[in-house]
């Protein structure tokens, strides 16, 4: 993940980008590309979308796409100073507490 960092974050320094990176202009571009994602699945049936990758035009747009979101996610946490590992996994230990295996194991309840 950090090898991934460096590498965004000198892209940017290199096209000097950072003046443009602040938290809301890369909140209001990652939201952009998951709306690009998904666009991609939108009128897909549950079938359909389970097997987008088998298509590998559909599959290109959506690696593409996933791409996108990935990098801007990976360059809002570094510019707002978050280890996106750390924050993951902080993230699973409370959900996990909050939603216990015997009580949520197959079951899309929320609490």
């Amino acid at each position: 993940m950090s090898d991934l960092t460096t590498q965004v974050r000198a892209f940017a320094e290199e096209r000097d980008w950072q003046q443009f990176h602040t938290p809301k202009n890369l909140a209001m571009a990652l939201a952009g590309e998951v709306g690009e994602l998904l666009a991609e699945l939108q009128w897909l049936t549950p079938e359909q979308a389970a097997a987008v990758m088998e298509d590998p035009e559909a599959a290109a747009r959506v690696r593409a796409e996933i791409g996108d979101v990935m990098i801007y996610l990976t360059r809002l946490a570094d510019v707002l100073g978050i280890d996106l590992v750390e924050a993951a996994l902080t993230k699973l230990d409370e959900v996990a507490v909050r939603y216990p295996v015997h009580q949520s194991k197959g079951s899309a309840a929320k609490r």
